[in-house]
């Protein structure tokens, strides 16, 4: 597998790891078409923010600006993909931070064994899709 900075042409396999993980999340309400979200893949992809994994195909991929993690979704969970990813983006910085879905156990339990800690909770008012998150933040150890 290599990770390497996502070219226009990475738009579409993006966008349907997106797709693919609404579609096949319950708790997640679907609010933008497959089209939507290669559309939105691009527009990261041409703000220079995402990192894709690669094996032939396009795996999973990170989105990020500065500390903050926008994006982290793998085609297939659990094949050390997100932890590749992850560290990649943390070899780059001495902190990020993302939020995610409070309903999304999975990614929580993943983001803490990468030793992100929980520091806040929202009721969602500020997602589109109206959805309680938390805020998580990894710091460098080395760093103050």
């Amino acid at each position: 597998m290599i990770l390497r900075a996502a070219t226009p042409l990475d738009a579409g396999p993006v966008g349907a790891i997106l797709t693919d993980f609404a579609e096949a999340t319950p708790w997640l309400p679907r609010l933008h078409s497959g089209a939507e979200d290669i559309a939105f893949a691009g527009r990261m992809i041409d703000r220079g923010w995402v990192t894709v994994a690669e094996k032939g195909a396009v795996l999973g991929f990170l989105a990020q600006d500065g500390e903050e993690v926008a994006c982290l979704y793998t085609a297939t969970p659990g094949k050390g993909i997100g932890k590749a990813l992850i560290a990649h983006a943390k070899s780059g910085q001495g902190r990020l931070e993302l939020w995610t879905f409070q309903a999304n156990a999975r990614a929580r339990r993943f983001y803490r064994r990468e030793g992100f800690a929980e520091v806040a909770t929202s009721d969602g008012a500020h997602t589109d899709e109206g959805l309680p998150d938390v805020r998580l933040v990894w710091q460098r150890k080395d760093v103050p």
